[in-house]
């Protein structure tokens, strides 16, 4: 008798052994737990052991508990994997990684234009304040200075709607078109005068053709473009070093 009780609990720690194996095994490879027991069960059963019912119902319980913990470990570990991801996500966002760089400039072609700055004054279209045209294109979208800006060209080189890359500037939507901007000039819009001068004044520079338009701008695609929600880091970004000027 007292040798049946040695193997039995002998048999409930190696039962329960095996149950804890078995669930970090299904947590770390994800192999079902079942496979393992009746892998193991079979063995057993060749070599002839029996079990009484009591301990046999005090292994099964106590594999269940081990089952259970192994999930509520298995479900820790993924919400530690979903905020591991979430913070990367955070970090990616936040890195400090030039435009120029995420949009890999290099598979765009280039184009070498004289570039100037204007304003929607009246030093550079003649128009004051109240006048009803006042800040509207040529295309008819009002004039913007955000991460996707309105500039003017020569519509037979850059047609309405084309949008381009420049330098030191960012993104510029061709949506205007000027007396003096003849071949390959620009017009790069500002706000104020002191920003022409302080911010870029005139320059020759390789701009890069990201898309070439088809003729016409609306309001609806110049805001599209500037609340693309991949681009609004770099857009944060730009509102954060303005407000600071």
């Amino acid at each position: 008798m007292i040798s049946i009780k040695r193997v039995s609990r002998r048999l409930l720690m190696t039962f329960l052994f095996f149950g804890a194996l078995t669930t970090t095994i299904e947590v770390i490879t994800g192999v079902e737990a079942k496979d393992i027991s009746n892998w193991y069960g079979h063995n057993h059963s060749s070599a002839g052991v029996q079990i009484d019912d009591e301990n046999s119902k005090e292994v099964e319980n106590s594999a269940d508990t081990f089952k259970f913990l192994g999930l509520t470990f298995k479900a820790m570990n993924s919400e530690t994997v979903i905020e591991a991801m979430t913070s990367s996500s955070v970090e990616t966002a936040n890195r400090n990684v030039s435009l120029e760089d995420e949009i890999g400039l290099s598979k765009y072609p280039t184009k070498q234009v004289v570039a100037t700055g204007y304003t929607a004054g009246v030093e550079s279209t003649g128009k004051q304040p109240g006048n009803p045209s006042y800040g509207i294109t040529y295309s008819g979208v009002k004039v913007k200075r955000d991460l996707y800006s309105t500039v003017a060209a020569d519509l037979d080189v850059f047609p309405l709607g084309t949008i381009l890359f420049i330098p030191e500037y960012g993104f510029g939507v061709v949506a205007d078109k000027g007396g003096a901007i003849k071949g390959n000039r620009l017009d790069l819009y500002y706000e104020t005068v002191k920003d022409v001068y302080n911010d870029w004044g005139k320059r020759q520079v390789d701009v890069y053709v990201i898309k070439m338009g088809d003729g016409k701008l609306t309001e609806e695609q110049l805001n599209r473009l500037n609340e693309d929600e991949s681009m609004q880091v770099f857009r944060q970004k730009y509102i954060k070093n303005k407000t600071k000027s």
